[in-house]
């Protein structure tokens, strides 16, 4: 019996020395085995954190990001200024019903150069009805050969009809000045969106994105270029009742802080026309502040308008 019991406090003794070896061993300053919590990817040595963080944001042609995620303040007409676009394209192409409902983080895809409906800058054309010319002569063979004659004849009236239109004189101020080539190559000569005195410049350092023309309240806004209209409205904050039209795929103007607006979006602009009346409307000085964008950058107006008729 004593035996059994002195067997059984030996083998315990075994158990307890060979289990503080294991211990001890694993104790020592040897190599460990990584502990990876579950979903933790492993770094790769060498490689810097930024290095593997970044992600490659792909761009257009025209240097303009293919994808926009919504930053907290934006809105769609805000992203499509920002870009050169019409907001109405951004709508279309991610299929949004309610143009005021963009989410915070949401990602939305921008039209590219290609896909974009940019408004070239030739003169629009306005097209004049042709009526079948009419003659009463009596009835006679040479009587029927005239008529023939007057009817196949060229459309010499309509083509004077046509001419004096485009011809029309613009509104003043809007002389053209040297040409700035767009995107495709084509020269845009820009006019005089109204008269007065310049009371700030374009900076960029400063972002003052465009020039301040300080006038009366009610005085004539026009087109500085043809081309369509692309956003009407008081949806810009710190711009009041503002217009923007597009001119090319390249370009767009804006006219901001005006008392009235006279055109509406989609409408198509001659160069000269008038399209609004000088205000302050979120502004403290009767102004309009004026913008010139290159694919949604802001660019010098001095490089494109003869602001020295405003000294």
């Amino acid at each position: 019996m004593l035996k059994k019991i002195t067997f059984r406090l030996l083998s315990k003794a075994i158990v307890v020395v060979v289990a503080a070896a294991v211990i001890a061993s694993c104790s020592s300053s040897g190599p460990h085995a990584p502990i990876v919590e579950r979903g933790t990817i492993l770094k790769k040595p060498g490689v810097p954190e930024t290095a593997r963080s970044i992600k490659a944001v792909p761009r257009d042609e025209d240097g303009r990001p293919q994808d926009y995620v919504v930053n907290k303040g934006d809105t769609l007409y805000s992203i499509a200024f920002n870009y050169g676009l019409d907001y109405r394209e951004i709508a279309e192409l991610n299929s949004l019903q309610n143009v005021g409902m963009i989410l915070v983080g949401q990602t939305l895809r921008l039209p590219s150069a290609r896909s974009s409906k940019g408004d070239n800058s030739t003169p629009i054309e306005v097209p004049v009805k042709s009526q079948p010319k009419v003659a009463k002569l009596m009835y006679t063979k040479q009587a029927v050969t005239q008529i023939e004659k007057i009817q196949d004849a060229p459309e010499q009236t309509e083509s004077v009809m046509v001419a004096k239109v485009q011809a029309k004189p613009e509104i003043k101020p809007s002389a053209g000045v040297n040409g700035i080539a767009d995107n495709n190559g084509s020269a845009l000569e820009w006019g005089m969106p109204t008269s007065g005195t310049i009371i700030s410049r374009f900076s960029e350092s400063a972002s003052r994105k465009g020039i301040d023309i300080a006038g009366k309240l009610g005085q004539p806004i026009v087109a500085s270029l043809a081309g369509k209209v692309v956003y009407s409205g008081e949806g810009l904050r710190g711009y009041g009742k503002l217009l923007i039209i597009k001119h090319s795929k390249a370009y767009l103007s804006a006219y901001a802080h005006n008392d009235r607006l006279l055109v509406k979006e989609g409408q198509h602009i001659l160069k000269g026309q008038k399209i609004a009346e000088m205000g302050n409307t979120d502004t403290d000085r009767v102004s309009l502040h004026f913008e010139i964008r290159r694919y949604g950058k802001p660019v010098d107006p001095a490089n494109y308008l003869p602001l020295e008729n405003l000294e």
